[in-house]
């Protein structure tokens, strides 16, 4: 059998790998995030819907443009696979990919969750994140992050021949389909890369591989968006648990999560009228 081999490194190996890194975006013409406008939208907000996602489950809600909704851990340490769309055009759904490059691998207060080309808009801005203080720890994890896919039973029959239904992907799905009255093998086709709330995870320095570890969500943490076009949401809570060990399995503990949807107090949103889709032609050249 023949190996794989590695080539040999150029002479001027060292000097190509000492090139200076260059942030791929400048983000200075971002549509500028308002600390004191997204205050005015929260102080005082009503509570209008709350749902209740169950252990290895899934479900959708609906926020109005304008509102806010906060995903809370409840009883035990959880984390949760969070999917956006459009209420009225399900193409248009969250984009992790332009998220992670526009912020960050993982996102926090003031970040804002982006939609899909040929839209490319903020869906969400989170106003409120109780694991900020997290940033980065030694091991190079962070948290809310925008570089794991979603656990699924595709990848998990690859692995191990199973057929498991409680994973992310199909939990979305059904949540999906339950909601929007689709079949769910429509609604499936919908679901789409997570923000993971409240997990832990990076890459390891030897191998660059994703890993994830103990997520530090108590209950009563909570990360909290507002919506800046209207939104249908979907959230899993992960057969992970707090992903300490495993996913796409039942042996881990898992907890409920809490998405409690606001409306803002009168008067707070005057003026304000939303972002729209990007202005490029969509010609292409042609």
């Amino acid at each position: 059998m023949t190996s794989w081999t590695t080539p040999a490194a150029p002479a001027d190996a060292d000097a190509r790998r000492r090139a200076r890194p260059v942030v791929t975006y400048t983000v200075d013409q971002l549509p500028a995030v308002d600390p004191a406008f997204y205050a005015r939208a929260r102080d005082g907000a009503l509570l209008v819907d709350s749902v209740t996602v169950p252990p290895r489950d899934g479900r959708a809600f609906r926020v109005p443009k304008g509102h806010l909704f906060r995903i809370t851990s409840v009883e035990g340490p959880q984390v949760g696979d969070l999917n956006l769309w459009h209420a009225d055009n399900l193409a248009e759904r969250f984009f992790s990919g332009k998220t992670r490059a526009l912020h960050a691998t993982h996102v926090t207060t003031g970040d804002r969750l982006w939609s899909v080309m040929p839209y490319l808009r903020p869906m969400a801005t989170i106003v409120a994140d109780t694991l900020g203080w997290y940033g980065f720890d030694d091991d190079g994890a962070g948290v809310h992050d925008v570089i794991g896919t979603r656990c699924d039973p595709y990848t998990n029959h690859l692995l191990s021949g199973g057929q498991y239904h409680r994973c992310c992907h199909s939990n979305l799905a059904r949540a999906l389909a339950d909601l929007t009255g689709l079949p769910v093998r429509e609604a499936e086709l919908h679901v789409h890369d997570v923000l993971n709330v409240f997990m832990c995870t990076g890459f390891t320095r030897d191998t660059h591989r994703y890993f994830m570890k103990a997520s530090p969500v108590r209950p009563g943490d909570h990360i909290e968006f507002f919506a800046e076009i209207d939104l249908v949401g979907a959230l899993s809570t992960c057969p992970g648990g707090d992903c300490s060990a495993s996913h796409s399995s039942d042996a881990q503990a898992c907890f409920p999560l809490l998405v409690e949807v606001f409306a803002p107090p009168e008067g707070a949103l005057e003026g304000w009228e939303g972002p729209g889709i990007s202005g490029y032609d969509r010609s292409h050249g042609r």
